[in-house]
């Protein structure tokens, strides 16, 4: 007993002097030498993304408080842009009307679409390259060529794909001309965009998937979980992460969306596909009001801030 509670001695080595004590490890993960490196190299990139990211941002919220034309000299006018953009303009409410409606039909597309695609993945034993590739091809395509090609699906005059589909199945009387018709162009202005990113948000969700250990599905199965049961307790805690950075990605972007609408239909007709960014565009270098432009400009960097703390604070279940 006395043994145990006498303090440890210095170990003694064979020639009868003490051992020497080794230095306690550093609490830092990284030397000296490779933090610098480490700081060297990240120094460059994060120079490039304030100057390319940050910077523009902060010039537009300065340029939001003023009235400019591109051309006179700057008129400050303090807050009166961003109470216009409130209170007196009826097309900035309804492009943004139009922009949550954009947002919900392409977040229903590419991550409903994606989740699908990359379960049945899971299961497919056969020509998951093939498939993978076949699904990621429209996003590495030009979004040009995708606007004309869906300009000629939707086409009624000459008939397109999608009307001559609807004849073929005894539908005559739906075919309309989709981009035209006030009723169904904000989902016609969609879809390109949401079947365009589809792919790669399946590749990601793919990749969590796999990651998924077997054992936990099997042990779920032989306890007589459904399908359903195996999926939302086992395999979507797991990818829980990847879904919500997912989910953030596909919102900004949607959010952002600007070169599909508006190769499509320049928010037409009237403002029934009208964006907040088209309609940003279009106040800038169509009207030249560059710092009411600007302010919507920051009303879209805030409304993507909001979006993002939604998703995590909706998504993000904190560790017990």
């Amino acid at each position: 007993m006395a043994d145990t509670l006498a303090p440890s001695r210095p170990r003694v080595t064979g020639a009868g002097r003490p051992a020497p004590r080794r230095r306690p490890l550093s609490t830092s993960m990284l030397p000296r030498r490779s933090g610098l490196a480490v700081a060297v190299f990240l120094v460059p990139p994060l120079l490039l993304y304030g100057a390319a990211v940050l910077l523009p941002i902060v010039q537009s919220l300065i340029l939001s408080l003023f009235e400019w034309d591109g051309i006179t000299a700057l008129k400050f006018v303090g807050l009166d842009n961003y109470v216009k953009m409130f209170t007196r303009d009826d097309v900035f409410w309804t492009a943004f009307g139009n922009a949550l409606g954009y947002l919900a039909i392409c977040l229903v597309l590419q991550l409903g679409g994606a989740l699908a695609v990359a379960g049945l993945l899971t299961a497919l034993p056969r020509a998951r390259e093939l498939v993978k590739t076949l699904y990621l091809l429209p996003a590495v395509i030009s979004t040009v060529a995708i606007a004309f090609l869906f300009i000629r699906i939707y086409s009624l005059e000459p008939v397109g794909l999608l009307n001559q589909l609807l004849g073929w199945v005894g539908l005559e009387g739906l075919q309309t001309a989709w981009l035209s018709n006030v009723q169904t162009v904000l989902a016609a202005v969609s879809i390109p965009e949401g079947w365009r990113f589809t792919g790669l948000y399946m590749l990601i969700i793919y990749a969590a998937l796999i990651a998924v250990p077997k054992e936990l599905e099997e042990a779920a199965r032989l306890d007589g979980a459904s399908w359903w049961q195996t999926f939302w307790r086992i395999r979507f805690p797991y990818i829980r992460p990847v879904w919500i950075t997912t989910t953030v990605m596909a919102t900004t972007f949607a959010l952002r969306g600007f070169d599909i609408p508006y190769l499509l239909t320049n928010g037409g007709p009237g403002q029934s596909s009208e964006l907040l960014t088209t309609y940003m565009y279009k106040t800038a270098f169509v009207h030249t009001d560059y710092g009411y432009a600007s302010a919507i400009s920051v009303f879209i960097v805030v409304e993507c801030l909001v979006a993002v703390g939604l998703i995590f604070l909706l998504l993000r279940r904190k560790d017990a």
